[in-house]
């Protein structure tokens, strides 16, 4: 039976920005918009919408004068996310 795909993680980006998370303990913000190739605005916009989702967790600090955005996954992510390529493996069985 096929089961819905969570919405949030049925984007490109969003789908990128998980999986880079999951392989680390912490990402800087420069290193996932490096890694996904995607603009520092789009970037932002779905971190956003992850960190709402309560699957990731951003921390905002300075390092010198510069500032910098820290994002770690949480356990509700590593969840959503293993489920969701759990459901995806039924689609292509």
């Amino acid at each position: 039976m096929f089961k819905p795909l969570d919405p949030l993680l049925h984007s490109q980006l969003r789908l990128a920005i998980m999986s880079l998370l999951l392989s680390v303990e912490e990402a800087e913000f420069t290193f996932l918009k490096e890694k996904t190739e995607s603009t520092a605005g789009n970037l932002s916009v779905q971190l956003d919408k992850l960190e709402k989702a309560g699957y990731i967790k951003i921390e905002k600090s300075f390092k010198g004068k510069r500032p910098l955005t820290t994002c770690q996954i949480q356990p509700k992510g590593v969840k959503a996310f293993e489920d969701y390529v759990e459901n995806l493996k039924n689609y292509i069985k």
